[in-house]
């Protein structure tokens, strides 16, 4: 009996063990191991000796072998296949704001390897955020646009950037093991570009394993379509690490945003994740899905040495933002250093079907200033009680990121997953 007792206590250690891991990414390795880059202004790439420009029409091969220079907008058309061998290096021209964009139809197989990933970068010898454009993947996958059609344009060509269909489960092809460094350029009286923009892409496409680091602009941004991701990893972005618009329904796994307080967009802030359903209300069919993202596992901090005193700065904003009508259910999931950790638009109104529609469930909610607010509005007696109910299972604490993770001090090989004892923290400490 003593021996039966002893084996359920282990048991029971082993399975809570477990359990702790799973708020934020999650794995019994450290998966951010071998294929990203903290540090990618220190590399040598060397000499691009090919180049890549205009239209890229007929299936077409890169090589490892090669250094690729991406020289303006270099657009794949016709239905083509450009495929990527692992270890390729893409290299933006800064000269010309390089951009690679994969046209309705056409596909991109870039699958890479953990330990000879793909990476596209800038061509600078001092790199900074917005060196060159990005990559842009259009399917044709629905939207919520009249018309069921979208152009993305800032300044590419509108008669190759349309994107959006009736194709749910349209594939643009593989994206996995790929990184995207210093991209975002500013355009001239217009937007920025992403890392990587994917819109109206469908469930078919492969989208894990990606790095975005340092973009000028968002990292991820998702406009329309049906996206799977897992395994994203946005680090120091300039505007917001994961943005979801024009009735995207995302399923997104294992993701994590790093950023810092000193690193912002001038015109609304930026956030770890910014959830909307439209871009112009005006230009929105409501009989259409609204966006929905069904985000689980994702571990999203500020990682500034004095995360306090930079809230009180008004230095650090909101980690995650919900505009009306828009849906959001997060999930074993992590938030540490910001202020406050969610912010739910003005528009929303405090009601049981509104907040059924924006869920946060088995939470982890650390060193925040504040937990979930409505815009505007400092009372949030009523969230926080809704939020607070212990059928939702949230977690509440107050301690520095380097108690909470694992080793986010490696400037190498940092690991970003939660400390197996963290989750001692009880649901009413607040």
């Amino acid at each position: 009996m003593k021996k039966i007792t002893q084996l359920i206590c282990v048991l029971l250690t082993v399975t809570s063990m477990s359990a702790q891991q799973e708020k934020g990414i999650m794995g019994y390795n450290n998966w951010l191991n071998n294929w990203t880059e903290f540090k990618p202004n220190k590399v040598d790439y060397g000499e691009a000796n090919q180049i890549l420009a205009g239209n890229i029409s007929v299936n077409t091969k890169l090589l490892k072998r090669n250094i690729y220079v991406l020289q303006g907008n270099v657009y794949v058309t016709n239905n083509a296949v450009l495929t990527i061998e692992p270890g390729t290096l893409i290299i933006g021209d800064f000269e010309t704001k390089g951009t690679l964009v994969v046209t309705k139809g056409a596909q991109i197989i870039a699958d890479g390897l953990e330990t000879d990933p793909i990476v596209f970068t800038s061509n600078r010898s001092m790199k900074k955020a917005g060196d060159w454009g990005g990559v842009v993947i259009l399917g044709d996958a629905p939207i919520n646009k009249f018309g069921n059609v979208g152009s993305y344009n800032l300044d590419l060509d509108p008669t190759l950037t349309t994107y959006g269909g009736d194709n749910v489960a349209s594939n643009s092809g593989i994206l996995r093991f790929v990184r995207i460094e210093f991209a975002g350029k500013k355009v001239k009286g217009a937007d920025t570009f992403n890392g990587l923009t994917v819109a109206g892409v469908g469930s078919k496409t492969v989208i894990d394993n990606v790095m975005v680091s340092y973009s000028g602009g968002d990292s991820f941004a998702f406009f329309g379509g049906d996206v799977n991701a897992s395994k994203l990893v946005s680090y120091k972005s300039i505007n917001d690490d994961f943005k979801f618009t024009q009735g995207v329904q995302c399923r997104l796994f294992n993701s994590l945003a790093v950023r810092s307080s000193y690193l912002s967009s001038n015109k609304d802030g930026s956030r770890c994740m910014e959830v909307k359903s439209y871009e112009k209300k005006n230009e929105t069919d409501f009989t259409k899905k609204q966006t929905l993202v069904a985000a689980t596992n994702i571990t999203m901090l500020n990682d500034s040495e004095n995360i306090k005193s930079d809230i009180q700065a008004g230095l650090v904003k909101e980690c995650v933002y919900v505009a009306e009508s828009a849906s959001l259910e997060l999930k074993r999931s992590v938030i540490s250093g910001f202020n406050p950790a969610v912010l739910l638009d003005s528009k929303i109104e405090i009601n049981d079907a509104n907040l059924k529609k924006i869920k946060f469930e088995e939470m982890y909610f650390n060193l925040c200033n504040g937990n979930i607010f409505t815009e505007y509005n400092s009372n949030n007696e009523d969230l926080e009680s809704w939020y607070g109910n212990s059928v939702f299972f949230n977690v509440y604490s107050q301690s520095s990121n380097n108690e909470t993770f694992i080793d986010i001090a490696n400037p190498k090989k940092p690991d970003y997953r939660l400390q197996l004892g963290k989750i001692t923290a009880s649901s009413g400490n607040r």
